[in-house]
């Protein structure tokens, strides 16, 4: 056969395959640029083939980013400049025009033409349309990576996520928080309104994740009511914290489910590598405990991990058996804070606060033991006790007074809460107008039947209901609806920036005070501590003050002691103006001035300076740094010097650690650390001593001033 039959049979053969539509044909040139391909693939991609031919391959055409097997973006590209054989490679058209209809994938197969002198002629190849095969494979993999329920991505592909941020942030010395939260109460849900109503609040929870979180993260659902959060280039903490609550916040509000309401919380643990891990374990093992810490700190809150956290299962496991022990001692005690009317400075009420004094921890803070009691069935014993002692205390007090007891949700929701407030009234003989119950907004997250209900059987007893914290939860207007309380209480945190401009509490006071009037019912403002809040208070309608301006929580025989004449009066006693909080303390700490570091004592510390002991013949003005412990630096100057005290302002203040305690919006970097010749390991391997079980200097230093240019 000539040559010429034979390359004429070759072209028909070629055509018949062509027209199978089995695969197509394709050719390029030595510089890359399509010269031929078959009719048949241009009319499938929807494109004219005279629009194809004479365009580069390797802009022609695109790999899909999110293809595992295509990880390293667009290897079309590469593979052509490198004249390497190209081996199925999935790709798509990259022109615009391709793009308006469903998406047509191609896999090419493709070999380099080289003649026998070495001279590269392009590229002879085939291509056939993959497009079910790839989207099928697009589907598993969406299936494989991706929540069902809720769309979000799934602990796998969180972990894998996670993983390769930590391993590209470490190289490129980045910061990333990860949030873990769960939800509270959803097991009640599932209990009593069915699965499919957990079903769709959890797809309502996703919703709002994605609302708060935009695309500051990535979210993920890790199966049962259990999220997470990847939050790049972060470490905020400030910022961090506000994000926690705003999530705490929306998720806690109501949920609509078919005709009824669902109400559940949240809690949210958060940890920031490289600070307390560099490793995927590390820091999902310390978001973890932070979440636990969070959780028992009351649930609804949220907390940052710190490496006191490891031992904090067990700690709260002695200290239940402790309170356990001290119940049935009764080595417990109420203290009384008294609720002052402005007008006259007479004591209309009395709040009954828990105390406990243990003979090794000293007094521990309610804070504290309550959250441990309400995790376990000691809360009810425990709020029993309190409701018999408080209604027997207050019958030695004037009948114009009332008692104030605050009442857990767990309690409130218990088997027989009702029967226990009357016991304790019979017992007492108290009437039942002046027993006062304060519940907050927890005690409407269960059964709307049985909340109702009891509520019903309180009011039949006559005793008096208060709303405490108002203002500060989910969905306040719409209890007051239903429920017949006789009192809002206003929130501390109202009353703690009421003298600021730049905030609005004065007026959300203003507007809970005329609330409270319009429905007839009483307000008691609490966390008065200055003259000048008192004063805008009383401006914006307040008749009734819970405070310190009046009196701290005092217990039975000194309150005895200050009733006089059959009625108990107390004129307010206080600074002229509000300051920060100081929380009092004993912890060691640095102080680095030039080229010294100074050990020392902080007494009192608050968002805005702190009072330390340690150091002899510091000058007013000097600007220190100091050494909080965990990588926290804090530059401050010296406003107060006593002897061996002073008294220092921070440049910038501090934020809250979401454990009632402050903390330094950033820490310094481990891997500045390893920059200066540390290894390169996170905070929490590092081993620092938790600053309170350090030893105080045995005598203070005497401060050396060293020139270090403008006060250092």
């Amino acid at each position: 056969m000539s040559d010429l039959t034979s390359n004429g049979l070759r072209a028909a053969v070629l055509d018949d395959f062509e027209q199978t539509g089995i695969a197509w044909i394709w050719a390029s040139d030595a510089e890359g640029v399509l010269s031929y391909l078959s009719p048949a693939a241009a009319e499938a991609l929807d494109v004219p083939l005279p629009t194809l031919l004479g365009q580069p391959l390797a802009g022609l055409f695109e790999t899909d980013p999110d293809d595992p097997d295509n990880r390293s973006g667009r290897p079309l590209g590469f593979q052509i400049k490198a004249r390497s054989r190209i081996t199925d490679v999935v790709v798509r058209c990259a022109l615009p025009e391709a793009k308006t209809g469903r998406p047509v994938w191609l896999s090419l197969s493709g070999q380099p033409k080289i003649d026998a002198t070495g001279k590269f002629h392009g590229y002879r190849g085939a291509a056939k349309d993959v497009s079910v095969e790839y989207q099928r494979k697009i589907e598993d993999q969406r299936l494989a990576e991706f929540d069902s329920l809720t769309g979000l991505y799934n602990r796998h592909r969180m972990n894998r996520r996670l993983e390769s941020v930590l391993a590209a942030y470490k190289a490129a010395k980045r910061v990333c928080a990860l949030m873990m939260l769960d939800l509270d109460r959803f097991k009640q849900v599932n209990d009593t309104m069915g699965h499919p109503a957990g079903d769709a609040l959890l797809q309502q929870v996703a919703e709002r994740l994605r609302n708060v979180i935009g695309d500051r993260g990535e979210i993920g659902r890790l199966g049962g009511d259990e999220f997470q959060v990847i939050l790049p280039d972060m470490d905020d903490r400030g910022k961090l914290g506000e994000l926690a609550e705003k999530i705490i916040q929306i998720i806690s509000q109501p949920y609509p489910i078919d005709d009824k309401r669902a109400i559940i919380g949240t809690s949210v643990g958060v940890a920031i590598a490289p600070y307390d891990g560099l490793e995927l374990d590390e820091l999902t093992r310390a978001s973890d405990l932070a979440l636990y810490a969070a959780k028992n700190g009351g649930r609804g809150q949220f907390r940052f991990y710190s490496a006191d956290l490891k031992d904090e299962e067990e700690e709260r496991a002695l200290l239940l058996d402790d309170l356990r022990e001290a119940l049935a001692a009764d080595e417990l005690q109420l203290h009384y804070q008294p609720v002052v009317r402005i007008a006259d400075s007479h004591v209309v009420g009395m709040e009954a606060l828990m105390r406990w004094e243990h003979e090794e921890r000293g007094w521990v803070p309610p804070g504290t033991f309550i959250p441990v009691a309400e995790e376990s069935s000691l809360i009810g014993p425990l709020g029993e006790w309190a409701l018999h002692r408080a209604c027997r205390d207050a019958m030695e007090w004037p009948d114009t007074v009332r008692v104030a007891v605050n009442v857990s949700a767990r309690q409130f929701t218990g088997n027989g809460f009702v029967d226990v407030v009357a016991s304790a009234l019979d017992a007492s003989g108290l009437a039942p107008d002046r027993l006062e119950l304060e519940l907050t907004e927890s005690v409407f997250m269960g059964d709307s039947e049985t909340t109702e209900a009891t509520f019903t059987a309180l009011k039949k007893l006559g005793v008096r209901l208060a709303l405490d914290d108002f203002g500060t939860g989910y969905s306040s207007l719409s209890y007051l609806r239903s429920a017949p309380f006789d009192k809002l209480k206003v929130d501390k945190s109202f009353v703690d920036t009421c003298t600021q401009k730049d905030q609005n509490s004065a007026k959300i006071i203003t507007a809970i005070i005329g609330l409270s009037k319009a429905l007839g019912m009483e307000t008691t403002v609490e966390g008065v501590e200055a003259f000048d809040q008192l004063d805008v208070v009383k401006k914006r309608g307040a008749e009734l003050v819970q405070g310190w301006i009046y009196s701290k929580a005092m217990p039975q025989p000194v309150v005895l002691a200050n009733i006089t004449s059959g009625e108990f009066k107390i004129e307010p006693s206080g600074p002229d103006k509000h300051r920060a909080d100081r929380r009092s303390m004993f912890r060691r700490i640095g102080i680095i001035h030039g080229d010294h570091r100074y050990e020392a004592v902080i007494r009192d510390l608050s968002k805005n300076g702190a009072f330390i002991e340690g150091l002899v013949g510091v000058p007013k003005g000097t600007q220190f740094v100091l050494d909080l412990g965990g990588g926290q630096l804090v530059v401050c100057e010296v406003m107060r010097s006593e002897g061996a005290q002073i008294g220092v302002e921070f440049e910038s203040p501090l934020v809250s650690d979401g454990a009632g305690g402050l903390c330094t919006r950033h820490r310094v970097s481990p891997y500045a650390l390893a920059a200066a010749g540390m290894p390169l390991t996170s905070l929490a391997q590092g081993g620092a001593t938790p600053l309170g079980q350090q030893q105080a200097p045995s005598s203070p230093p005497q401060f050396m001033q060293v020139q270090v240019g403008s006060g250092g």
